[in-house]
């Protein structure tokens, strides 16, 4: 687990062992998230707060947008579709979702284990090249960032699930798309004090933990990690 060629919080490269574990194949739909709604009444953080965090690609900068939820990702002129991982979920409203369908957030360490879909030491869920044979193998940004994105993988935004290629596991969108929630609390240097099996993350926090990337991440350098 892990990379010595990332950022500092990536490293060090370190053997864990994890029990066997079940993983949902594709990343959570807006249709599956409004039966979960629909179904509990549930009301998310951002329509509680009444406003969430909406990147403005023009000015390069994230910005706070009243009325950016769920179901308007963008703010109330946008309108999310059906097909596409549902966003603007806070890590609380995923635990939530998750709950409630039986199910559970991956720790961050089962979740790496299957992003790799059974490669080792391999930058990409694919391999070690960025375009194997020249495709684009995730939803993630080609071009100038925030300048130019140029659609080489076919969108400009989130892809609907399941668009891109599954790995070896047969789980799509591991990387790119949208970035998804684990179960651990955030720790920059927990990899250096992690327990060998079955490790879940630090006890304490501020922040939870993110991987896989998204549609706005530029990766000529880009990895998993």
């Amino acid at each position: 687990m892990g990379s010595d060629d990332g950022q500092g919080d990536e490293t060090p490269i370190h053997d864990v062992t994890v029990k066997s574990f079940w993983m949902d194949a594709y990343e959570v739909s807006v249709t599956e998230f409004r039966r979960f709604v629909e179904a509990t009444n549930y009301q998310t953080e951002a329509e509680k707060f009444g406003w969430s965090g909406v990147f403005d690609l023009e000015h390069g900068r994230w910005e706070r947008v009243a009325g950016a939820t769920w179901q308007h990702p963008e703010g109330p002129h946008s309108t999310a579709k059906d097909n596409e991982p549902v966003c603007q979920v806070s890590w609380k409203d995923a635990l939530a979702y998750a709950r409630w369908a039986g199910k559970r957030l991956p720790t961050e360490a089962e979740w790496e284990y299957a992003a790799r879909g059974g490669l080792k030491a391999k930058l990409y869920t694919w391999g070690d090249e960025l375009r194997p044979d020249g495709k684009v193998l995730a939803n993630w940004w080609q071009g100038t960032f925030p300048d130019h994105n140029t659609g080489e993988d076919g969108y400009v935004g989130r892809a609907a699930v399941g668009k891109f290629p599954a790995n070896g596991f047969g789980l799509y969108d591991m990387v790119g798309n949208v970035w998804e929630w684990c179960a651990d609390w955030y720790q920059e240097d927990f990899y250096s004090l992690s327990p060998a099996s079955d490790p879940l993350g630090p006890r304490e926090g501020q922040e939870r933990v993110i991987r896989g990337g998204s549609w706005m991440c530029k990766w000529a350098e880009l990895s998993q990690l």
